[in-house]
């Protein structure tokens, strides 16, 4: 096929989706198109009427008149409907190429008629929804229709005139056309635009789940790691110190025995709040100061070292946030569970203070020490995690020989 002719039958041939689609929802469409049905059907009851009375029909001519109207009619149902609800290209063709064969019959055979391209031109455009495709049948049309009055020069008018009355109607059906056309290219722009809105809207709320299952699984490692592991790492070292004591000092076996029990009422405590995402144990009924010094004397008893706590800083608690206090609690968790398993110290302080509206944890212990630069804990990397959520910060110093102080600051309010 030539270029030419590639051409020639872009413009002419109707495509599926050809610049546009349904403008509507499916319902909006359907009662477009069953709109369009009713006033094709009567638009051509008028028509028919018109015939049967004379009123537009020479005498002996209303036979072929007739039958050109039913051509009209069999073509629309057949093949005109389908594609005015859109999908049918070749339904499409064959409608068309009935349409302007037919009005150039009636042109010539009952000019009277040709009051039917108010319904004929909005079907074209309807039936291709392109615009090239749209001017071209538009153009054939008007040509086709206005062939038979020029050249019969109907009564009263003069060839211009009629031809003049044919450019009036093309130019309005055009310009009909194009907008309708333009309606139909908005409207599907919008309907894609609107999906794609809405397929961005489905992808960011997955995301958001997967960013909420994600955080939830943070929460829960920071979770068994701050109180269930370091728990159950406590049961374990007091059941081995209670092992070793059990033939030489029954009684002090006993004791770990009771600690053991203790630390595992606790974490059992600490599992249920973990599940259902509740303060601390330690906090649940309790001050801060409170939950502080029951941690330290339990600290004390499994460790046997010296605890001590210090609130001559705090100058009185302000007001904080519950996950501020956690934050505080767990803080303190992690700082004595390091001196458990590294400091080799023999006394810790847990002093709590503030300074305006900031509130602070200190765990200070007299160990061996480190050299923080040197030395990365997953623990107390979590901890900054978790600290720097509610805006605080995590300070450790420490040198070999010389101690470790942790302190965990929250901004208060």
């Amino acid at each position: 096929m030539t270029a030419a002719r590639r051409r020639l039958a872009a413009a002419l041939l109707p495509t599926a989706g050809d610049e546009g689609g349904e403008p509507l929802s499916a319902r909006g469409w359907r009662a477009t198109v069953v709109g369009m049905h009713v006033i094709s059907a009567a638009v051509w009851t008028l028509a028919v009427a018109s015939v049967l009375s004379g009123e537009v029909t020479a005498p002996g001519e209303q036979g072929p008149v007739l039958a050109v109207l039913g051509g009209l009619a069999l073509s629309y149902v057949l093949a005109g409907a389908p594609a005015v609800a859109g999908g049918h290209p070749r339904r499409a063709l064959v409608h068309l190429v009935v349409v302007v064969v037919a009005f150039g019959l009636l042109g010539w055979l009952a000019p009277g008629l040709l009051f039917l391209l108010f319904l004929a031109y909005p079907q074209v455009w309807f039936v291709v929804q392109g615009r090239l495709t749209g001017v071209a049948w538009t153009v054939l049309l008007a040509v086709a229709s206005a062939i038979g009055p020029v050249s019969g020069a109907a009564a009263g008018s003069t060839p211009l005139e009629v031809l003049r009355e044919s450019v009036v109607s093309l130019a309005f059906s055009l310009a009909l056309g194009l907008w309708i056309s333009h309606v139909l290219r908005q409207s599907a722009e919008r309907a894609d635009l609107i999906e794609q809105l809405e397929r961005t809207r489905s992808e960011l709320a997955t995301a958001e789940r997967e960013r909420g299952v994600l955080a939830e699984r943070e929460r829960l490692a920071g979770e068994v790691h701050d109180t269930l592991a370091q728990g159950y790492t406590s049961i374990v070292v007091q059941a081995q110190t209670a092992a070793a004591l059990l033939s030489a000092d029954p009684d002090a076996a006993r004791e770990r025995l009771a600690v053991i029990e203790e630390v595992a009422r606790d974490n059992l405590a600490e599992a249920r709040a973990v599940v259902a995402a509740f303060r601390p144990v330690a906090l649940d009924g309790s001050t801060l100061v409170e939950a502080l010094q029951r941690l330290a004397s339990r600290f004390a008893r499994e460790t046997g070292l010296a605890v001590r706590v210090d609130t001559s800083a705090l100058d009185g608690l302000p007001a904080l946030r519950t996950d501020e206090e956690v934050v505080l609690v767990r803080g303190a968790q992690e700082a004595l569970t390091n001196v458990r398993r590294h400091a080799g110290a023999t006394a810790v302080v847990l002093r709590l203070a503030r300074v305006g509206p900031q509130v602070s944890v200190h765990v200070e212990d007299d160990g061996v020490g480190f050299d923080p630069s040197a030395v990365t804990a997953s623990g107390l990397e979590g901890l900054r995690g978790r600290v720097a959520q509610v805006g605080g910060e995590v300070d450790v110093a420490s040198a070999p020989g010389a101690g470790t102080r942790v302190t965990v600051r929250v901004p208060g309010s």
